[in-house]
């Protein structure tokens, strides 16, 4: 097969610069920013968890739970709930990206993996309901949001993060079997000349699919158009930059690699002003993406979650980005994600523990918290820069430190 134009000379080049050569993670921070605040200005926030349980409902009802476990007989579409919507085009965002590099094949890990796949994606499930979010929808957004429950969900991942580094340091010494790595299939050149055009596919297919729905007369599909390109484009930032929030909560204790963590300070010192103007002006409520789980549901929550995610290798967003690279381990971490999710969500709702009721002050609270909101706390925005100013300071300032001395690995 000929070789095409981007594969010779100065433009192949510039080809892998952008699209071959992984980009640096501040970038990335930098660019899902963008994306995230496109959502915020439309009214909407960035969400996984829900979509993702949405899928373990469709799952339940498949199988024949639906009724035992109080699931609406007629479930929402995954293409019309917006945040399953977001999971999706975020895939395909990842997936496009993995196709344009060349690096999307399907990966098959050692059989141990595997499991570890199905009891992180399991343990992920039952945090973020406790935690009313992922690392996305319980860290990373209520804490731009301005909300000490993403503070406290960040303590708990850590937590969980340093259990599942012992955890697996002790199965690496204690456990043989199942750690044979399949032989993989080497891909032929013709296949891998194919991706980039079958990658241009899929973006022209996008494009069609968001002007099409945002030129639809239905008002809910026309809203839904935002959705396929931020989506989209937050699965190809995050493949690009190899954006992972849980590698930003383990490398500290792993390796003392802080780069990812140090990405992951930059979005939220730039996103909290800027998302605060968005508060202030009345574009969104900002309780929309505060889950009521201040303070116990964060703690616990991100522990069992932090420790999933270590073992599943990966959180929300970095699992689904991974699927659409074709990592078959991260495949069988979300699918436990969803259904173990669905299951702990009808669970922890029959017994009482995630039913939000609104208070005298008319925020939701449950037996596991309530929403809370810094300016609401510190009655105005002033306390609430200083404050979430000085915690971004602090951690970077242990990430460098701890860059340099290794205090705080633990394998």
């Amino acid at each position: 097969m000929k070789a095409s134009w981007f594969e010779t000379g100065g433009f192949k080049a510039d080809y892998d610069a952008v699209l071959v050569e992984p980009w640096s993670p501040y970038v990335g921070a930098v660019l899902l920013l963008l994306a995230i605040f496109a959502l915020m200005l439309s009214g909407l926030f960035w969400g996984v968890f829900g979509g993702i349980k949405l899928w373990g409902d469709w799952i339940n009802q498949t199988i024949g739970l639906g009724d035992m476990l109080g699931l609406p007989q007629a479930l929402d579409s995954p293409l019309m709930q917006r945040i399953s919507l977001t999971n999706i085009t975020l895939v395909l965002g990842a997936f496009t990206a993995a196709l344009l590099s060349r690096q999307f094949r399907f990966n098959r890990p050692p059989l141990l993996e595997l499991v570890w796949g199905a009891l992180g994606g399991s343990l992920m499930g039952i945090g973020a309901v406790l935690a009313g979010g992922c690392t996305v929808g319980g860290f990373f957004v209520p804490t731009l949001h301005a909300s000490p429950s993403g503070l406290v969900m960040l303590a708990g991942l850590m937590i969980g993060a340093v259990v599942g580094l012992k955890l697996l340091m002790w199965t690496l010494e204690h456990i043989t079997w199942g750690m044979q790595v399949p032989v993989p299939k080497p891909l032929s050149p013709v296949t891998l000349r194919l991706y980039p055009w079958l990658a241009l596919g899929v973006i022209v297919g996008i494009l069609w699919w968001a002007t099409a729905w945002y030129g639809s007369a239905d008002e809910k599909i026309a809203s839904r158009a935002i959705i396929v390109v931020a989506g989209f484009a937050i699965g190809f930032i995050m493949h690009r930059s190899r954006f992972c929030v849980a590698r930003a909560i383990r490398e500290p204790f792993m390796t003392a690699e802080g780069d990812m963590t140090k990405a992951v300070i930059l979005a939220l010192a730039i996103g909290i002003p800027f998302a605060s103007l968005i508060f202030q002006d009345k574009l969104l409520d900002p309780y929309i993406g505060i889950p009521p789980r201040f303070w116990l549901g964060s703690l616990i929550g991100g522990t069992v979650f932090g420790l999933g995610m270590v073992l599943a290798g990966g959180c929300g967003t970095g699992s689904l980005w991974r699927v659409g690279e074709g990592h078959l381990k991260l495949w069988v971490a979300v699918f436990f994600f969803a259904w173990v999710g669905s299951l702990a969500s009808a669970l922890f709702h029959h017994i009482g523990w995630t039913v939000a009721e609104m208070n005298l002050d008319m925020l939701e609270e449950s037996p596991l918290g309530i929403q809370t909101f810094f300016p609401a706390m510190f009655d105005g925005w002033g306390w609430t820069y200083l404050a979430t100013g000085a915690f971004l300071l602090l951690w970077y300032l242990l990430v460098r430190y701890n860059e340099t001395t290794e205090k705080f690995t633990v394998v």
